[in-house]
């Protein structure tokens, strides 16, 4: 017999946002009532937010070799089945540098806009206890001879996530071209590091709750109420950003696959729907392969091949989220990023968003904006806070994925041509 409490389970994002609200409820009563017992309160949280932090930050390295090395060698195979597969991973790496592009200039000049209080912002980042310096950008010498590691032990300690990326897809495409046997017996080594890495995730992530609790009270009892509205400036970015990215992608199916803009945006109203109330692009699949085939009239060899692939590897919000996330931790620090910095992290977010498609929400959050926050030489402490408030924006997230999903199907479709009715179904 099935308890009360067994059906109304509650989710893991929604523990984390009423956490988040408990904090700040505990921080803001605090500091209005006592000031010094708030502060003598945020010392004693402190170290268990760092604790739950760094417990995170400790699985990026080998979790990021080994998504990379398995998206690399998963790309491939489904390259080498056959010309539409082509077309379509083709297609997916395009759209995923396009939004991070996007995002890389959208999102500051967004946060242009936003009023920047700074004694707020001072606050926020003292109750935070990170560092307020960057690294020196390196010149375009110096970038493009550190693109090649020396030493992979060397960058992995050093959390140089660009070139251990580039190490990891070299590691990929060669192990790619290795004897089938002998590349799966790797492949099942990297599969199970991944998969560890995954489960030591999800072990910190069932912590997340006490985690952001103690991060947004530390944050609350020293910031007072104005920290709500730094939060509330971050939701409507991100909400803001994945908003444009979805009208722009009706854009792409008129311009690149000549899709009639009112037959396209009908077609994509039960998919959306889906999305926003499941905020699953798996649970959107079936919607979108039917509105494929009968809505839009793609032949259905294509959209069993595509579709599939694309809720496997591509998520179009993924490094635009990252990007954004990046850019508004840089203006909460008062940082001016570089446009090799930017240009660095648009590849390296294209690169990580296709090997982590497979990631729940919040481990791919965390684990993903890592790896961006910290090649463009920003504090990582932010995004525990951040990630307390991501569930908002994650409604518009899942819409804009589903979208990108059927405006890649609509471009294959546009350039594979009559063959594609005849193509092979599998992959």
């Amino acid at each position: 017999m099935t308890t009360p409490a067994r059906r109304f389970r509650l989710s893991a994002p929604l523990k984390v946002l009423l956490s988040l609200l408990a904090g700040a409820v505990v921080g803001l009563a605090l500091t209005s009532t006592d000031k010094a017992l708030a502060l003598q309160v945020a010392d004693v949280a402190r170290p268990i937010g760092r604790l739950w932090l760094n417990a995170l930050q400790m699985t990026v390295v080998p979790l990021v070799t080994a998504l990379v090395i398995i998206g690399v060698n998963t790309a491939s195979n489904a390259a080498a089945s056959g010309r539409m597969a082509r077309n379509a991973i083709a297609v997916f790496i395009v759209l995923l540098v396009a939004a991070a592009a996007f995002s890389a200039v959208a999102t500051p000049a967004l946060l242009g806009l936003v009023p920047h209080d700074s004694a707020t912002l001072l606050a926020f980042r003292e109750a935070l206890h990170a560092p307020e310096t960057q690294s020196a950008p390196a010149s375009a010498g110096q970038w493009i001879a550190s693109l090649i590691p020396s030493n992979v032990l060397a960058v992995a300690s050093a959390n140089a996530m660009l070139p251990l990326v580039v190490f990891a897809m070299f590691f990929g495409f060669a192990l790619s071209r290795q004897d089938a046997v002998r590349r799966e017996r790797v492949l099942d080594i990297v599969r199970i590091v991944g998969d560890t890495m995954i489960t030591i995730v999800r072990w910190v992530l069932w912590a997340a709750p006490l985690g952001v609790f103690a991060l947004v009270l530390v944050v609350c009892a020293e910031v007072g109420m104005s920290v709500l509205g730094v939060l509330g400036w971050y939701i409507v970015l991100m909400c803001v950003i994945y908003v444009l990215i979805t009208l722009l992608l009706y854009l792409v199916a008129l311009l690149a696959a000549r899709e009639g803009l009112r037959r396209f945006a009908a077609a994509l109203v039960p998919v959306q729907v889906i999305a926003g109330s499941t905020q699953s692009s798996l649970a959107s699949l079936p919607a979108m392969i039917d509105s494929a085939r009968n809505r839009l009239g793609y032949p259905a060899a294509l959209t069993a091949l595509v579709l599939p692939m694309a809720v496997s590897l591509f998520r179009i919000t993924s490094p635009a989220q990252y990007i954004a996330v990046a850019s508004f931790i840089a203006w909460l620090y008062g940082i001016d990023i570089t446009f090799s910095q930017y240009a660095v992290a648009v590849l390296l977010a294209a690169a990580i968003s296709m090997g982590s498609t497979g990631l729940p929400g919040q481990a791919n959050f965390m684990t993903n904006n890592m790896p961006i926050t910290q090649s463009m030489g920003l504090p990582i402490e932010p995004l525990g806070v951040l990630l307390a408030v991501d569930t908002i924006p994650d409604v518009f997230c899942t819409i804009g994925n589903t979208t990108g999903d059927m405006t890649a199907t609509s471009i294959v479709a546009r350039h594979s041509g009559p063959q594609a009715d005849d193509a092979p179904v599998d992959g």
